[in-house]
Parts: C-alpha cells; sequence; structure tokens
C-alpha cells in the first residue's frame, strides 16, 4: 500500500501558486473553515502559539478532510520537534531562525530519510499508514512528499543565503521580513529598503538553487511577491480576521449607541 502525492507539493512542482492562511487557534473548526474557503494550506503554529500535539492533530485531520494541506511551523530544540508533525502525516514542516549553513544540514539531516539524512525511522504512524506501508515506499514517500522548510528571518542566515540554499534536503526557504527588519534594527518598519531588498534576494537565490521560494503577504502584493519567485504565500491569518469582525461590530453597536 502506498500513500498519495500530496496536491500542494504537486501544485508547487508544477510552479503553480499555492495559497496557505496562518492560524493562531489550532482549533478543528477554523481549520476545516478555512479548507471550505478553498486555501491550499493551514499553517499551524508552534513556535509562537500554545498548541499542543493533539490539538495539531485534530486541526490536521479537519484540514484534510476538506482537501488542504497543512505546514506545522515546530519549535526548536529536541529533533523530535522536527519529525513529529511529519510522522502525523503533515504536508511540511517549518523550522524557524535557521541561523547558518550549519543549522540547515542539522534540520535536513533530521527530517530526510536515506541517502539525503539520518531521520529516526518509524512507520508505524500516519505518514507510514501505520505499518501498511513497506519501508522502501515510506521512505521515497517521505523524502518526496514532505516539505522542509527553513526560515530565514535574521540576518545572520541572510548573509549566508548562499550556502544555506544549497544545502541537500532544503526544499523551501520562506523569508520572514517582520523578524528580519527586527534583526536589522528596523522592527516596526517591515517595508525598509534591507529588508524589501532582502525579499527580493531570497527568492531569487531560492531558484538558483532549485528550491522553492515562501513569504506572507496579502491580496494587494501577491502578484508582487508572486513575480519575484515566491510560489507559497501565507495570506492573513485567523486572529487578525476574527479581531476585525469583532472590532466592526463594535463599532456598529457603539455608533448606535450615540444614537439612542
Amino acid at each position: 500500500m502506498v500513500q498519495k502525492n500530496s496536491p500542494m507539493i504537486e501544485k508547487l512542482r508544477r510552479d503553480e501558486l499555492v495559497v496557505s492562511v496562518k492560524l493562531n487557534v489550532s482549533d478543528a473548526v477554523i481549520a476545516e473553515l478555512a479548507a471550505y474557503a478553498g486555501f491550499d494550506a493551514v499553517w499551524l503554529d508552534m513556535e509562537h502559539c500554545p498548541s499542543d500535539y493533539q490539538e495539531i492533530k485534530n486541526a490536521f485531520y479537519a484540514a484534510k478532510a476538506r482537501g488542504a494541506e497543512t505546514i506545522v511551523r515546530t519549535p526548536r530544540g529536541a529533533y523530535s520537534n522536527l519529525t513529529r508533525p511529519l510522522e502525523m502525516d503533515a504536508a511540511a514542516i517549518m523550522v524557524p531562525h535557521v541561523m547558518s549553513k550549519q543549522d540547515a544540514e542539522q534540520v535536513a539531516h533530521y527530517t530526510k530519510f536515506h541517502p539525503i539524512g539520518r531521520r529516526p525511522i518509524d512507520g508505524g504512524n500516519g505518514d507510514g499508514m501505520y505499518c501498511l506501508m513497506g519501508t522502501e515506499d515510506y521512505i521515497k514517500y517521505s523524502n518526496e512528499q514532505k516539505l522542509t522548510i527553513i526560515q530565514i528571518e535574521d540576518i545572520e542566515a541572510y548573509e549566508q543565503i548562499e550556502e544555506i540554499a544549497a544545502v541537500p534536503g532544503i526544499d523551501m526557504l520562506f523569508f520572514g521580513p517582520a523578524d528580519f527588519s527586527h534583526s536589522i534594527g528596523e522592527p516596526v518598519n517591515i517595508g525598509n529598503d534591507r529588508t524589501m531588498e532582502a525579499k527580493r534576494r531570497v527568492a531569487e537565490v531560492a531558484r538558483r538553487h532549485g528550491k522553492l521560494a515562501g513569504t506572507v503577504g496579502g491580496v494587494g502584493n501577491m502578484r508582487e511577491l508572486y513575480d519575484m519567485g515566491y510560489r507559497l504565500i501565507n495570506l492573513g491569518a485567523d486572529v487578525v480576521a476574527l479581531g476585525a469582525y469583532f472590532t466592526d461590530i463594535m463599532k456598529n453597536v457603539n455608533e448606535w449607541k450615540k444614537e439612542m
């Protein structure tokens, strides 16, 4: 028995745009709603959000049942933080604050099987169809149908961008403009010239080394980012949408109160 190919990864390999939405609230209903709306993927965050693996697993199943893939941003630390979402059968992991070529090599070492890396083997989880898939197929599927995404969001990593992009087993460079701006002393002004130049260069270097490029954006600059070479673009977040909706309700309520 073998797993089906990831629709998201197949789109990326056809050089098509993939759109995700970041979910700070790792609730199955919100993940399912995002999938119903038509997003290619939901981005579940374990770096900044207090989600546990059971919450991530529930959101993952809800999204996948409605046709969306899952990208899990992992916490740093133990290698199992990188491998557990893959074993859950998430289509991609995103590793924050990769700082050097050596850091990228270690990520690849733990997230890819032979001949690329030395990811620990355990076919008894979702990605191995709970031991229903043979080891050879399991290794092939995991190496080919899982993305190892690293975030370039620090000046230290940017200064080694060519070396990092050349690391085997790294599938995508994901540029983080907010933390990059922070790293150069511009935490409030993420539209500064150095960040904009870095955004352009990360996409250029990624494509030259045969890697994918991803970043965050909005519907207003989606075309610009696509033309730069970005193929995974995260458009929005659940908390932003909910905050705007709640604020709009209360704005109308307060205006009505003034007219009473």
